[in-house]
């Protein structure tokens, strides 16, 4: 998809870049990417990636903007508490990026619309902020063999990691899925939430940030991309390391 004399204008960082350049900005340009939640997570994937130019976005969330959530979801304001996120998103993006489509879902994607909903996308963000939500988007993602970027943050730490299960390795092997990962659901009533135990905005601004580049990198084909490896951030200590993960079946 050919970019306009603005787009060359507003991508010009990019273009010269190496790596991306224009066939690189072609590509985000024909991308559509499905972003389910735009909390502390979302925010930033949505903000990096309108400004990126993915062309075709859709964002999906069912809950409303609170004046709690602006501690860390930065693209939600003052004027848009009680507003859907979805659509208090939408509007963020159209501000930011004025060119590029966007499609506000004011409702929840699970294993009964996903696949639906997915149909109209290449790829998928989980931001979401439960561990039966991830794993139902992971689902949906599988049935669907779309590529899913997947992350979570609790206090001042967080993890990123993509989930590519309908493609091979570079052994010719299956990569592993969501359930390779995490084996047994955990009793989320034992899991901590931020609203009991706290998070710093500003984590959520690492790995948000961090999601957006595993996008562009999928789009792009730029890199490689953090299929097999969960990458752990402490934020405390500033410290990253990574975990190698693998496909259990035969």
């Amino acid at each position: 998809m050919a970019l306009t004399p603005a787009e060359s204008r507003r991508y010009a960082r990019h273009i010269v870049l190496k790596g991306i350049g224009a066939i690189g900005q072609q590509k985000l340009k024909s991308a559509r990417v499905l972003i389910v939640g735009a909390g502390g997570l979302g925010s930033p994937v949505i903000a990096y990636l309108a400004a990126a130019g993915i062309g075709t976005m859709g964002i999906a969330d069912d809950d409303l903007v609170s004046v709690s959530n602006l501690q860390r979801q930065i693209i939600h304001t003052n004027s848009g508490i009680d507003a859907n996120k979805a659509l208090s998103a939408k509007m963020f993006v159209q501000g930011l990026n004025p060119d590029l489509s966007v499609t506000a879902l004011p409702h929840r994607i699970d294993e009964k619309n996903g696949l639906a909903v997915l149909a109209g996308y290449d790829l998928v963000v989980d931001g979401t902020d439960s561990f039966s939500a991830r794993a139902a988007i992971a689902t949906v993602a599988q049935e669907s063999k779309k590529p899913l970027v997947s992350g979570a943050v609790s206090m001042f730490d967080g993890q990123v990691t993509v989930f590519a299960p309908h493609l091979l390795d570079m052994t010719g092997q299956s990569n592993p899925r969501f359930t390779d990962l995490y084996p047994n659901a955990p009793n989320e009533g034992a899991l901590p939430n931020c609203e009991e135990v706290g998070v710093l905005g500003a984590t959520t601004g690492v790995i948000g940030t961090l999601m957006a580049m595993e996008v562009i990198k999928l789009v792009t084909q730029t890199g490689k991309p953090l299929i097999g490896r969960l990458l752990l951030y402490d934020g405390r200590n500033a410290l990253f390391s990574e975990m190698k993960y693998r496909r259990r079946d035969a």
